[in-house]
């Protein structure tokens, strides 16, 4: 019995731990549903930053592959698409982009207050 119970907890761990982690990272589509909704993307806006997301991934997927200290290469990438995103958008959604993402890290380094 207490094998069993032993077993079934861990099992339930690793699944919590798999949801967490798939939390973590947002497809392109729905990073991009989120900003549409923060900031008010319109239509044109929004399939600009959803292609320009969807390059990203691609890019992050085959350095993750690649093996190796991807992690150094994977923030200049960053920066670029950040450069990307900000010259499609207004400056009053720029000044709100910022924030929003100055609140999601701060939520991401305090837990997420869960």
């Amino acid at each position: 019995m207490k094998k069993m119970m032993m077993i079934c907890l861990f099992v339930l761990g690793i699944t919590a731990v798999g949801h967490a982690q798939n939390r973590m990272r947002m497809s392109p589509e729905e990073r991009v549903k989120q900003m549409k909704e923060q900031l008010k993307l319109t239509d044109n806006q929004t399939a600009k930053i959803t292609a320009i997301y969807q390059a990203q991934a691609k890019s992050f997927d085959s350095l993750r592959n690649a093996g190796g200290d991807f992690r150094s290469q994977m923030r200049p990438m960053m920066q670029a698409t950040n450069d990307k995103v900000k010259a499609i958008l207004t400056p009053e959604q720029v000044e709100a982009w910022q924030k929003w993402m100055q609140e999601m890290r701060a939520q991401r380094q305090g837990g997420g207050g869960r």
